[in-house]
């Protein structure tokens, strides 16, 4: 679609929605940034700053700027990142003495996979303090602050001032920003909403940009970096609100190869890839700092993530890329600025990134020395000459099927002196190819031991590639990711098959609406006091009560709980479960097939199943026998989790199967127990025989017995929707990188290893980072928010705290249902 340099002179045109042409890659190494001094003065009252951004290296020791002035007459304006990762809206006079706002987010913003609207208003003709200044990220205004000081009444701003010299990405020419920034549009007099910059996309429920429409005022600007042709005020700087008030540019480049700062990273989707690079227009593939191990001051990303640096090569150390290959058939490049003891490649999900290493079993990569290896450590092939410095790699992947083929090259040359060449085209002759491999794989880059200095460059395609793909592949771009089942139109969002609400109980007669959907499963916590996990769903029929929390057999609430509706469900009484007067509460709810249970005879035991295969959830009823034998669950594949509760006996609890689980192991939900193992709870099939009906064994009464009823809660993996997994846990504040493949709006874990609690955490009570308040499903214990346990994330959760109950030594295991899919995430 893009065919000249300088692309799009004028605002992106729209085919099918707003489109935006390119970002501009800020590298704080490199102190770049962008200035302007306005001619005269604007308004100093009102006005509005909105811009898309995506981060770079997270710096831990200093704030990184987007938007600041230089220091004159003792006055000085910054929008910026503190070390801890706060946003700051920081304005000052009288050299520091009056401060004319400042303002320091409790949330923190620390997504390197993706991209954030932000949206600052100043309109200092308020009379309420707090309307003085605005912050907006994503669509949604930030209202929890650490600190919060609003200017007086009438107070002139520093920004707009002609009196200091206005800066993009630094101010007084430190503190540069690192990261991508694009579509800056600043309206001088106006104190705008989001909406005159984006809306919600009717198709997938997220955010995006639109064209702002309105006037900008006489200092007023509209950057875009659409014109590459040069580094100029009138290209790369280039003004096109029509007012030219062009910014010049400062230690950008736009050369071809890893140093071109012009990139088609951007927040907008669109555009044919032909396999040539810096094509395609999308939310690109970098290196995650948040996934790896030993990221330091020695050992880390910059250059916008793609550069991946090392100045101390003291051991095994690496980082993954923010994207997986799973369901992916795709190419990327990494140039060998300098090439020692470093490998690239992939590892399986369940190897620990400590793990990660040339000589790992679990991983399949290729190293400096030229040598392939696949776990466990086999010599597949090697180069000759091995690969040194200035050397292009290729890798080419194809993990569409059931099979993992991998292809390398070297400056344009596919294969090994051993495997012959390869044509990744044609999918001949691979490299390596593994089979039989049910975990997920992630991309690897890092470091082995050995001294040295290394520096390499990875390109996803979001510049042109040295080397065009093979055919067929594609770059790593949210373009080109496969369209999920859930997620990619109206009727198939993530919130019409699981969604949170929270309401306030009222003692009597209440609708819970909001849901958006008839649930068929509703399990209700309340927060604020020490009642149980109430269990609800449509096929045991509403009102006939299970917890989570105690082996009490089924009870008849239907007094309480009447019934579910098309949006939620109906209370009729007061009750702590459900409805006490003041109460807060929060209600998870799961869709299944919405229509009435049927007869399922896959199994050798007859069962009653809603499901939904779209979804990978089914609710199944059943009578035990006295033998072990298979119950049918509807869900077309082999469930990743299932969760088993005896209805009518009450001396028994939640036994609980999960797909990190061989079909001996189990643990309860109703305890605190370490995972267990016996060979009658699920009996002696494999889980992967579980496609229509999984098996059970004669465990005494938690799963079967004669006479007996059950429930039984089975879960499929849907990739972008549910994630089913474990992780490690490091007992640190920098806790595990777990990749979903999406925005998570509930994750509930559990150490498997060792004796612990049920963890549940959502994004509607923690609904921006650090999320902290979690509830227990194994206990009646009332909400707690003291700890900072994790972020949710475009792509997944990341551990922040060191507590065992969710990061300490050993082994978790968790369950994740998303709020939209990471191909169309924003950053949280």
């Amino acid at each position: 679609m893009f065919t000249a340099k300088n692309e799009l002179l004028t605002r992106p045109s729209a085919v099918a929605a707003y489109q935006i042409s390119r970002s501009l890659r800020f590298n704080s190494a490199d102190s770049a940034y962008l200035n302007r001094t306005p001619a005269s003065s604007g308004n100093l009252t009102t006005w509005t700053i909105s811009w898309w951004t995506k981060r770079g290296q997270l710096s831990t020791a200093a704030q990184t700027t987007m938007f600041g002035t230089n220091y004159a007459s003792s006055q000085e304006f910054m929008l910026q990142f503190t070390a801890s990762n706060k946003f700051v809206f920081e304005q000052y006079a009288a050299g520091g003495a009056t401060y004319l706002g400042y303002l320091v987010s409790t949330q923190v913003f620390r997504d390197t996979s993706a991209w954030y609207h932000f949206v600052v208003t100043y309109d200092s003709t308020q009379a309420t303090a707090s309307n003085r200044i605005k912050i907006y990220v994503n669509g949604t205004q930030i209202t929890a602050f650490d600190t919060a000081s609003y200017p007086a009444q009438n107070a002139n701003s520093v920004w707009n001032s002609n009196v200091n010299e206005h800066r993009i990405g630094a101010y007084s020419t430190a503190k540069y920003y690192d990261g991508y920034i694009t579509e800056v549009n600043f309206i001088n007099g106006q104190a705008l909403t989001p909406s005159s910059f984006g809306e919600t996309n009717a198709q997938t429920g997220v955010w995006g940009p639109k064209a702002y429409s309105g006037s900008y005022g006489t200092n007023g600007f509209y950057l875009n970096f659409s014109d590459n042709s040069n580094t100029t005020a009138a290209t790369l700087g280039k003004d096109y609100s029509g007012n030219g008030n062009n910014w010049t540019p400062n230690n950008f480049s736009v050369t071809a190869g890893a140093g071109n700062d012009s990139l088609v990273d951007v927040p907008t989707s669109f555009g044919t890839d032909t396999g040539v690079g810096g094509e395609v227009r999308g939310n690109y593939a970098t290196l995650n700092p948040l996934q790896g191990t030993g990221i330091t001051a020695d050992f880390y990303t910059a250059n916008g993530n793609l550069d991946l640096n090392v100045t101390n090569n003291s051991g095994y150390r690496n980082v993954a890329s923010t994207f997986s290959p799973e369901g992916f058939k795709g190419y990327c490049e990494i140039t060998m600025a300098t090439a020692t003891n470093f490998f690239a490649g992939f590892a399986f999900e369940s190897l620990p990134p400590t793990n990660v290493q040339y000589q790992s079993t679990g991983t399949f990569i290729i190293g400096d020395a030229g040598n392939v290896k696949d776990g466990p450590s086999t010599i597949t092939g090697s180069y000759t000459p091995a690969i040194s410095s200035g050397d292009i790699l290729q890798i080419a992947f194809d993990f569409t099927g059931g099979a993992r083929n991998v292809w390398f090259g070297r400056n344009g040359t596919w294969g090994t002196t051993a495997s012959g060449l390869g044509v990744p085209s044609t999918g001949t002759n691979p490299v390596l190819t593994v089979l039989n491999i049910t975990q997920a794989a992630r991309f690897y880059f890092g470091i082995n031991t050995g001294g040295g200095t290394v520096t390499i460059n990875a390109n996803f395609g979001q510049r042109a590639f040295t080397y065009t793909a093979p055919s067929g592949f594609k770059a790593l771009c949210t373009q080109n990711l496969p369209t999920p089942t859930i997620g990619a139109t109206t009727a198939t969002q993530a919130g019409k098959y699981f969604n949170p609400v929270i309401y306030t109980g009222n003692g009597g007669t209440q609708s819970v609406t909001g849901v958006g959907f008839q649930p068929d499963f509703t399990w209700v916590k309340r927060r604020d006091s020490t009642n149980g996990n109430g269990f609800e769903d449509a096929v045991r029929g509403a009102g006939q009560t299970l917890e989570s929390n105690n082996t009490s057999a089924e009870v008849g609430y239907s007094a309480y709980f009447t019934a579910f509706t098309s949006d939620g469900f109906n209370m009729a009484l007061g009750g702590g479960f459900f409805n006490a007067n003041a109460g807060t509460y929060v209600a998870w709810n799961w869709r299944a097939s919405n229509a009435t249970a049927v007869s399922n005879t896959a199994g050798t035991i007859t069962s009653q199943v809603s499901a939904s295969t779209i979804s990978g959830f089914s609710i199944v009823t059943y009578t035990g026998q006295s033998g072990a034998g298979t119950v049918g669950h509807g869900l077309g594949v082999a469930p990743s989790m299932i969760i088993v509760k005896s209805r009518s006996n009450g001396a028994f609890g939640w036994a609980v199967w999960h797909s990190t689980f061989t079909q001996s192991e189990y643990l309860l939900m109703d305890t605190t127990d370490a995972k267990g193992t016996a060979s009658n709870y699920w009996n002696s099939s494999a889980p992967s025989t579980w496609t229509s009906a999984f098996g059970i064994g004669t465990a005494p009464k938690y799963v079967n017995g004669s006479g007996d009823t059950f429930v039984a809660y089975c879960f499929a993996q849907i990739a972008g929707y549910s994630a089913f997994g474990s992780y490690t846990g490091n007992a640190s504040a920098d806790g595990p990188f777990v990749y979903t493949g999406f925005r998570p709006a509930y994750v509930m874990l559990k150490r498997s290893s060792a004796i612990e609690n049920w963890i549940i955490l959502d994004s509607l009570r923690g609904p921006y980072n650090v999320n902290k308040p979690y509830l227990l499903a194994n206990s009646t214990a009332s909400e707690g928010s003291i700890y900072s346990i994790m972020d949710f994330t475009s792509n997944g959760f990341k551990l922040r705290d060191g507590d065992q109950s969710w990061n300490g030594s050993g082994t978790y295991i968790y369950m994740a249902f998303a709020s939209n899919p990471f191909k169309y995430s924003l950053a949280r």
